[in-house]
């Protein structure tokens, strides 16, 4: 009955969906002050509907109920519970009741929490949040049932792709999911905004918290997904402009641009129509990487769903919602008051800019996601990757960063050019000698990651001059949040740029006992050995490395690994980190005359790119919490930065 009960809490979930979304309408069309009120609880309850249903579906797996069609297809009752509790939404069936349940929550969140707004704006904000969990609730409910059972019972589960074993895919999602759905609630805020003609900086205050953490999300997401593949795959990558990493990337890139367009309208009351727009942008891009992931059009490790009848079903929704929030947008942007005016040479004139050029990029990525797809849909099969993103979207990111490390250093509303100049003199040195020591030290670069590694001095030795001249311990939290974020850019910048120039790469077919070098190691095969885990069987390297002529012995053991279910074949890469970089090793196969196919790779401070992710997330967390503690406090005004 657990099966049944859980397709009920769905069912009932979608009903006060229903409910909340009409209450709303009802309640803002008639000026009911007694059915706007009962919108919140109804909220409230929804959300727990979907707390209960994915409880429920999350019992099943832990119980390997075979009878559950979902449970069969993607466990198995030998599987570590650990994998068999994330296995409930490592598929599409459990990933979409993920979704809507964190839909859910967030919904019944700001029911709960927010009282800044008017009452009309907010209930107009959870209509839209009902409109967009219905969509889903009708998907999962038509043709995504994750409850759906199986007669006869199958004996045993088929068991999960082995490429998600990993306690990566407890973390992954979940984070990522947190961050689609805190774009969706700033999407239904703007659209709360223009259906009460109320675009200002309450609505700005409001939307602000959840879009610092959706970003906040959204780039733990994406920074653990990329180390997850980097040492799962065993290719040796941190991002390979894979359609499906670009599904993250594209969402985060606009609420890139719609954090700094928030904050502006929450503090000077400026960009109120880039504000509205940019929700939209980020919410369409959200609603892309759901179609890319689920329409059964690509064929990736990241993507679930083959079922080009559920694509069908998303295009849909995302025709419905997209299309819809255009129409109010071109229908209300013209009751949208201009707001504050600047001048160009001004903080605010260096974030339009930044918007400008973060949409230029994320225009560039949906382009070269899209065009192959769209192309093979006429019959010519073509592939863009690495080659074309780089050369297209790097050097308008070095652009920029540039501009990047002069916002902080800029005034609101207006500045003085000379004045500019002098306070960039240190920025600009810091790069000038940068790039100068990477000039010297290796004889010259290619001139991107010579550029990258120049400019993430230069925007590191920026990002700190709001803290210049000032009480550090009086200085608010956000500073110090905007200060961390903007550093960890510069550090992930360099580490990016580490690893492209500096990357040594050997491949070898290695005896027993033979030496090789790559970068400044000496690796030394000593033994290939069996190994065995709690559903798998591997065949283990023993590799001997020392760095230098006269540097300690340390071991480390790549494997490739054997599942039975289902079977499947994994290399798992052994990696020694230092502070200067990683040692990354990988066991191929065997020709079958006693040597073994090994790959070994030394990346120059490639872990600054994953550091650097962490100091972005920390730098919103902090952001987030400083905005939240200064609104919060009867002394804030409206306008004060």
């Amino acid at each position: 009955m657990i099966a049944e009960a859980g397709l009920g809490a769905l069912w009932m979930a979608a009903a006060f969906a229903a409910l909340q979304f009409a209450m709303a309408w009802i309640g803002i069309a008639q000026a009911r002050d007694d059915i706007m009120a009962a919108v919140r609880p109804v909220a409230f309850v929804q959300g727990l509907l979907t707390l209960l249903a994915l409880a429920l579906l999350i019992t099943l797996f832990v119980q390997s109920d075979m009878s559950v069609l979902l449970v069969a297809q993607n466990s198995h009752s030998d599987k570590p519970l650990m994998y068999k509790i994330a296995g409930a939404w490592g598929n599409h069936e459990g990933s979409m009741l993920l979704w809507v349940t964190i839909l859910g929550a967030a919904g019944a969140a700001v029911a709960m929490l927010e009282h800044n707004l008017p009452k009309p704006a907010l209930i107009a904000t959870l209509g839209a949040q009902a409109v967009i969990a219905l969509g889903f609730y009708a998907f999962l409910l038509m043709s995504s049932n994750p409850f759906a059972r199986l007669d006869p019972a199958a004996p045993d589960g088929a068991g999960l792709n082995p490429l998600l074993q990993d306690p990566g895919l407890a973390f992954h999602p979940p984070t990522l999911y947190i961050g689609y759905v805190g774009i969706s609630v700033a999407f239904s805020f703007a659209v709360g905004a223009l259906v009460t003609r109320d675009v200002g900086p309450a609505f700005a205050r409001a939307m602000r918290p959840w879009v610092l953490g959706a970003w906040v999300f959204l780039t733990l997401g994406i920074t653990a997904g990329s180390y997850w593949a980097y040492y799962e795959l065993g290719w040796g990558g941190w991002w390979f402009w894979d359609p499906v990493e670009n599904a993250s990337l594209m969402p985060w890139l606009a609420a890139t641009a719609l954090l700094h367009s928030v904050s502006v309208l929450a503090t000077r009351d400026g960009l109120r129509a880039w504000t509205v727009m940019l929700a939209v942008v980020a919410f369409s891009m959200s609603m892309v990487g759901t179609f890319l992931v689920r329409s059964g059009i690509l064929t990736s490790v990241h993507a679930f769903a083959v079922d080009p009848e559920r694509g069908s079903f998303i295009l849909a929704l995302l025709a419905l919602y997209i299309g819809g929030a255009l129409v109010l947008f071109a229908l209300r942007i013209g009751t949208v008051r201009q707001g504050r005016t600047f001048d160009l040479i001004s903080r605010e004139g260096a974030l339009v800019a930044n918007n400008l050029l973060l949409s230029v990029i994320l225009g560039i990525v949906l382009i070269g996601t899209l065009y192959p797809i769209v192309a093979a849909s006429f019959g010519v099969q073509l592939s863009v990757g690495p080659p074309f993103f780089n050369k297209a979207a790097g050097p308008v990111a070095l652009v920029l960063v540039a501009i990047m490390g002069a916002g902080p250093l800029l005034r609101w509303r207006r500045d003085d050019g000379n004045d500019l100049i002098e306070r960039m003199m240190l920025p600009i040195a810091v790069a000038a000698l940068a790039g100068a020591g990477v000039f010297i030290a290796t004889g010259g670069i290619a001139i991107l990651p010579f550029l990258g590694i120049a400019l993430a001095a230069g925007l590191a030795a920026a990002s700190v001059a709001p803290l210049w001249k000032r009480n550090l311990r009086r200085t608010p939290l956000f500073t110090w949040g905007m200060v961390i974020a903007h550093l960890g850019i510069a550090v992930s910048l360099a580490g990016m740029a580490s690893e492209s120039a500096f990357t040594k790469e050997t491949l070898v077919a290695a005896r027993v006992g033979e030496p090789h070098r790559v970068g400044p190691f000496t690796v030394r095969l000593d033994g290939i050995s069996p190994a065995v885990g709690s559903n798998w069987s591997a065949l283990q390297a023993h590799l001997s490395v020392r760095r230098g002529e006269h540097g300690d012995w340390f071991v480390l053991r790549p494997q490739s690994r054997y599942f039975s279910s289902p079977p499947t074949v994994t290399s798992e890469s052994a990696i020694a980190t230092m502070l200067d970089g990683q040692l990354y090793t990988v066991l191929g196969a065997s020709d079958g005359q006693g040597r073994w196919q090994l790959r070994l790779w030394w990346k120059p401070f490639v872990t600054l790119i994953w550091l650097g992710g962490g100091l972005i997330a920390l730098g919103g967390a902090l952001s987030m919490i400083g905005r939240i503690r200064r609104e919060r406090k009867p002394a804030y005004r409206e306008g004060y930065a």
